[in-house]
């Protein structure tokens, strides 16, 4: 139960209102050895304390309009958490919180769950992960042990689960009808008891989980699971969606999309911009990858009836960059949300055969081969964008490799804080490549930002890239 100092007002907080308040974390987390409460003070060396600041802003700002994370950052500068010793075990102090994220002085449960989410997370991670030798963070399988560990501690692993976990992906900036499809199609997953996994935020992200909540109720499905992954540098410019019922904070961006690809058993993708397509393209480099060439992972792009020229153009970028044998890794169904939802009810089902051939877990994807290049973490700088080898004499999981980390910089120069420091310091990233890629890549881009797919809906757009040929 929280203790909020605040008096209760029975009013609607005013925009910018913040309040004090003291509650205890939910779930599993209540104690903490004293070393790890000294990690997270705001003296301690590590900067622990502000990773935990920074991720609990963004929890606490749930709803925000703003995509911008030094935006969120500034409107709140004075917010902070401590975390406080008690006698049966830890609290957390907040100060100057958004009044949000409150009714009636009481912090919101979600909000709270979502909050003891971000810190058992940065406390695993910081304490168990990151300082532990046994996890050896340079090698594959290193990486690998390390995001098991990280999703068992936050009990999304099930032995005993049937597979039905699929993994939506898609943009936060889109508009309402697409919105409104992605519901749908959430909908009729939900109907055929399959769960949903997105990256948590708004837009694409919440729609699939609105929608199966719907489908769930209606099957008397008490036990949905909607299931959020993000990561530092994202979480305040897409904070988790209410609908979210089980959160976990990876370390980067790297582990992320491994955790999405290990834990699901099928995966769609909606409309979006950027950061959907460094989705689709680590998990198209996966999947060019010969080692996994027998394994069945069902994979639909989807939209309306108006999104079939976004799903063109997406397709023939792809085309032209990685191959007829990329283009075979996918089906495009457009304006049909049942048959989106049949096409991953088989696919999941062959999935669950082919786990038992061969002998590999239903809650996590052990078989799955992924090379260094998708695993390490990629640095967005000025120096490294301009060093990406984006051209089409390497092998195309490779290729594959570059232009998921091309996207992925292009995401942090629009959201990440890091990122837009650089740009503003520096001008826009840089990149260089073979002529015809890069005007396959530039034909894409200029297309998202005439679609609006770069902010959020009525935020201008200032590219953060150059392309050179």
């Amino acid at each position: 139960m929280s203790a909020p100092a605040a008096r209760p007002t029975g009013l609607s907080p005013s925009p910018g209102a913040t309040l004090d308040a003291t509650l205890t974390p939910s779930g599993h987390l209540e104690l903490l050895s004293r070393d790890e409460v000294r990690s997270l003070d705001r003296t301690a060396r590590g900067g622990m304390h502000e990773l935990l600041r920074r991720c609990a802003l963004a929890v606490l700002t749930t709803g925000s309009t703003s995509d911008d994370s030094r935006h969120v950052l500034a409107q709140h500068a004075d917010f902070d958490i401590e975390v406080l010793t008690a006698e049966r075990g830890i609290r957390l102090q907040l100060r100057n919180a958004p009044a949000t994220a409150f009714v009636d002085g009481r912090i919101i449960a979600g909000i709270r769950d979502h909050l003891s989410a971000v810190l058992r997370d940065i406390v695993y991670v910081g304490n168990e992960v990151q300082r532990n030798p046994k996890y050896d963070l340079d090698t594959g399988s290193g990486i690998t042990n390390a995001v098991f560990h990280i999703l068992r501690n936050a009990e999304l692993l099930e032995a005993g689960q049937t597979p039905n976990l699929v993994v939506c992906w898609g943009g936060h900036a889109i508009a309402r009808h697409e919105y409104d499809y992605s519901k749908e199609v959430g909908h009729q997953l939900g109907l055929r008891e399959l769960d949903v996994c997105t990256g948590c935020g708004p837009g694409a992200m919440k729609g699939p989980m609105k929608g199966a909540t719907i489908g769930h109720a209606k099957q008397r499905r008490r036990n949905g699971r909607y299931i959020g992954i993000s990561e530092p540098g994202i979480i305040a410019a897409e904070p988790p969606n209410p609908i979210v019922n089980r959160l976990v904070i990876m370390p980067d961006m790297e582990k992320r999309l491994e955790a999405f690809v290990r834990l699901s058993h099928g995966l769609i993708v909606f409309p979006g911009g950027v950061g959907t397509m460094e989705e689709l393209l680590f998990l198209l480099g996966l999947r060019l990858n010969p080692a996994n060439a027998e394994m069945p992972f069902p994979l639909v792009l989807t939209g309306p009836a108006d999104s079939a020229d976004y799903f063109r153009r997406l397709d023939r970028f792809i085309g032209l960059t990685l191959g007829a044998e990329a283009q075979a890794q996918y089906q495009i169904i457009v304006d049909d949300p049942a048959a989106v939802a049949r096409a991953m009810a088989n696919g999941v089902d062959a999935v669950r055969k082919f786990r038992i051939a061969r002998r590999d877990a239903f809650h996590f994807n052990w078989l799955l081969q992924i090379e260094p290049e998708f695993q390490q973490p990629f640095e967005p700088t000025h120096e490294t964008m301009a060093a990406l080898a984006l051209h089409r004499d390497q092998p195309l999981h490779q290729l594959a490799a570059n232009l998921r980390r091309a996207f992925s910089g292009i995401v942090a120069g629009n959201v990440k804080d890091a990122g837009l420091r650089a740009i503003e310091a520096h001008g826009p990233f840089e990149m260089q490549g073979e002529p015809a890629l890069m005007a396959a890549l530039d034909e894409l881009l200029t297309g998202f930002v005439a679609e609006q797919r770069m902010r959020l809906p009525g935020q201008s757009y200032s590219p953060c890239y150059r392309l050179s040929r």
